[in-house]
């Protein structure tokens, strides 16, 4: 019976194999299998085949069940399960009106599965990433959705090899993982975007082996007066706290902020390209193709990890003031950055003496006088201490007992 039942799976998915019913990928490691619904047709079956061939996985697939049932509002559907060395299998439906919204939301939601698979790995930045041909070198160029990756990858992928237009995933060792998903092409107000394949683009395939060269702050501008792209370079501080609300599921990693800051110091700090025409990226940014700018041999980090552990556990005395558990925590000159849960804070002036005496519960006016033996007792400071204090309660930074 078993042999039978084993027999009977293999020759289904043969028959919906050959008959483009599923769709085998491999996304940053993940294994996914797609089943279409009866109500996308074999030639938006073959399509999508072709828009995902570069992501297409060898690996012998898990069957997802039937699709659900169409209703008259979302006819379309498909059913997609996944499976990693994380996560076994997975299952997620997807539904929706017509079939260019199905392919849209396939691939979102695809993305987001991918990445939560994961989160805690790698360091992922909402980027889109272009090689080198010849060395693998990466350029990372980072944005908000909406604000120019897929236009850019699409100008400078005809030339370098297309790594993605949505995620550069990298490793500790600073190997890139690619991610050549169909770009997402706008199609107009409120129509979903178009999958299209970077076969179809004419972008060139990522290198074998890619690894992370440089990271780029993508700023276009409307204007009529910037008649080349101005490059520069970000300062740390101001790179990290750009970063990591672009960055997925960095929260997640083992010393997140000082993990960042590695980073941005292998690949030589971190740039904003400012630029008003795609066509003009490829010229601006070709040096970070060619030479990674390092910091010097033996020169110190611009950053100092602090002991963002350091906060003594137990209920806080009625009044008292305590730091609130961080996860990470980093001194940039004078400038302390921390990571909490579910945001980073910049602490300048007195905030870092503040956070940094306060990993022990102490009254406000204790508070005063440790922040004063840093810092001075000039006229006033105690008052200064005091709105500073109730400044970081409010932004969740210190916590005060008895609240």
């Amino acid at each position: 019976m078993g042999n039978a039942v084993v027999a009977w799976k293999q020759r289904l998915f043969e028959e919906l194999a050959r008959g483009s019913d599923l769709l085998c990928l491999e996304i940053l490691g993940r294994q996914f299998t797609v089943r279409w619904g009866r109500a996308v047709n074999r030639q938006q079956r073959e399509s999508m085949s072709s828009a995902w061939a570069r992501c297409a996985s060898s690996r012998e697939p898990v069957l997802p069940p039937p699709p659900m049932e169409p209703t008259d509002n979302l006819p379309f559907t498909a059913t997609v399960i996944g499976r990693s060395l994380k996560h076994d299998g997975g299952m997620f439906h997807v539904r929706a009106a017509s079939f260019a919204e199905l392919a849209e939301n396939l691939t979102s939601r695809l993305t987001v599965e991918a990445i939560l698979a994961n989160a805690g790995g790698l360091t992922m930045l909402h980027a889109c990433g272009v090689a080198h041909p010849a060395t693998g070198a990466v350029v990372a160029l980072v944005a908000k959705s909406g604000t120019g990756k897929t236009t850019a990858a699409s100008v400078l992928a005809k030339t370098y090899g297309y790594v993605t237009d949505e995620t550069v995933a990298i490793r500790p060792d600073g190997s890139v993982v690619p991610y050549p998903k169909p770009l997402s092409v706008k199609q107009g107000p409120g129509a979903p975007k178009r999958q299209v394949g970077p076969g179809e683009l004419g972008l060139q395939p990522a290198p074998a082996v890619p690894f992370i060269q440089s990271i780029v702050l993508l700023n276009r501008v409307q204007s009529d007066h910037l008649a080349t792209p101005v490059l520069e370079r970000v300062p740390l501080a101001d790179a990290v706290l750009a970063l990591i609300p672009d960055s997925s599921s960095q929260g997640d990693i083992r010393e997140p902020l000082q993990s960042l800051c590695r980073l941005i110091d292998s690949v030589g700090g971190v740039w904003q390209v400012t630029y008003s025409e795609a066509a003009d990226l490829p010229v601006a940014l070709d040096p970070l193709f060619r030479t990674q700018l390092q910091n010097q041999s033996g020169a110190r980090p611009e950053w100092e990890a602090r002991a963002a552990g350091g906060t003594r556990p137990g209920p806080i005395p009625d009044s008292y003031i305590r730091r609130a558990p961080a996860k990470d925590a980093v001194a940039i000159g004078d400038d302390l950055l921390v990571m909490l849960d579910n945001q980073i804070v910049r602490l300048s002036g007195i905030g870092p003496a503040i956070w940094a005496v306060s990993a022990s519960a102490l009254r406000p006016d204790q508070l005063a006088e440790a922040v004063g033996e840093v810092h001075g007792t000039p006229e006033g400071y105690r008052d200064a201490v005091a709105l500073a204090m109730q400044q970081l309660i409010a932004a969740s930074v210190l916590e005060q007992g008895g609240e």
